[in-house]
């Protein structure tokens, strides 16, 4: 059984919607800024945030300014509405969704407590029954109408390929007829302070695979996709061919020094895909401008396609690290790669990892045939996955 991607649907600090990625995207231009304007936090760090207040994203939705909401439930509802849309579907019936998340409601629970602090008989507990990360899975769902199987992924940031892969072997063993997969994070004052005391966070625009990288720049977004047989759907974007998801075991928040997982995860899924490596058109890189990412998953690259290493980059430089949601936004940006023959730019890179001697893509390229692309997604604890795209 072959599963397709029929729809899809994003949202980043580069706007709401496919065509404002692309005319990002195409325009050079990147959704990083100097500091949050909607986050309440006293540092000031680059972010990729969207510039538009929860009462606009509300207003987008068609919902009233007082409803309670997260703004991750605000975001990844945009981008599962626009999926639906794109793919023409009606979401009833053996209709699912697997959404992920790391932050979920955290934005609100956040607020909730200055005023608990001060007095426990204070603060507004609506705020906090959407704290859970599966009540955004919910809410996005009760909202976008999908009433079939809908569960939850929590992995760190490789939450929303897992939530592809999840969705893949629901479709192929008869639990829905297709499913709507990928993640949604929001910005919170939590996430950036727990960076922060890791010191892995870049105060300049984050530079993946520079030898002068620094950090992440952290975002925001959602990106979904619907996955359905290949029989059902007339132009597909792509084919969701191979997919797996390796631990290496190695440390809580660091990757192993010989890549262990990111291999075993992208040459299992290439086996699963039927794809050799020397097949691979691109790579989706994880590449969040970490020290240790970079240099583990470059290693990994070296072991998998040796001196043969495909175009790659890193899409990051435009959105900031998504957390739970970048294996969603960037699987949006390997089908719309794969459509429109192109390959997405590496920002701010100038000289390459002098142990690994890789140069990622530096300069849009349009007119390009991917016949086959990798998207790669690593959390914390090691957990590594990778998915396969195919023509």
């Amino acid at each position: 059984m072959q599963i397709v991607v029929s729809g899809v649907g994003v949202v980043s600090a580069l706007g709401v919607g496919v065509e404002a990625h692309l005319e990002a995207i195409r325009a050079g231009r990147s959704g990083i800024s100097k500091e949050p304007s909607v986050l309440r936090t006293t540092h000031r760090l680059p972010v990729g945030e969207l510039r538009l207040t929860n009462d606009a994203l509300k207003e987008q939705l068609g919902l009233p300014a007082d409803q309670t909401v997260s703004r991750t439930a605000l975001l990844g509802a945009l981008a599962v509405r626009e999926a639906l849309a794109d793919a023409g579907l009606q979401p009833h019936g053996r209709v699912g969704l697997v959404s992920a998340t790391s932050v979920g409601g955290m934005d609100l629970t956040e607020h909730f407590f200055a005023p608990f602090m001060a007095d426990d008989r204070s603060g507004r507990l609506r705020a906090v029954k959407m704290h859970d990360c599966a009540a955004s899975t919910e809410w996005i769902a009760a909202q976008c109408g999908i009433t079939g199987y809908r569960t939850t992924i929590s992995t760190a940031c490789s939450s929303a390929a897992n939530a592809l892969m999840t969705g893949a072997r629901l479709i192929r063993h008869g639990v829905v007829d297709c499913c709507v997969v990928g993640g949604t994070d929001a910005l919170s004052a939590f996430t950036l302070n727990g960076f922060k005391s890791l010191m892995i966070l870049d105060s300049e625009p984050c530079r993946p695979f520079d030898e002068g990288r620094a950090g992440l720049n952290l975002g925001e977004g959602a990106g979904y996709l619907v996955l359905q047989r290949a029989e059902e759907v007339e132009n597909p974007y792509c084919t969701l061919a191979g997919y797996a998801n390796r631990n290496d075991a190695h440390h809580q928040t660091a990757s192993s020094e010989q890549g262990n997982g990111a291999f075993l995860a992208m040459q299992e899924a290439l086996q699963v895909a039927g794809v050799e490596p020397d097949a691979v058109s691109y790579v989706n890189v994880h590449g969040t401008g970490t020290a240790n990412n970079d240099r583990s998953e470059g290693v990994a690259m070296r072991r998998l396609f040796g001196d043969r290493v495909p175009p790659f980059s890193s899409t990051k430089g435009f959105t900031g690290h998504t957390l739970a949601a970048a294996g969603g936004v960037e699987a949006v940006f390997s089908a719309l790669m794969m459509r429109h023959g192109m390959i997405f730019p590496n920002l701010h890179f100038t000289t390459p990892i002098a142990e690994l001697g890789l140069t990622p893509v530096q300069q849009l390229c349009e007119g390009v045939d991917l016949r086959c692309v990798v998207s790669n997604s690593f959390g914390f604890g090691g957990n590594c996955s990778s998915v396969v795209f195919t023509k």
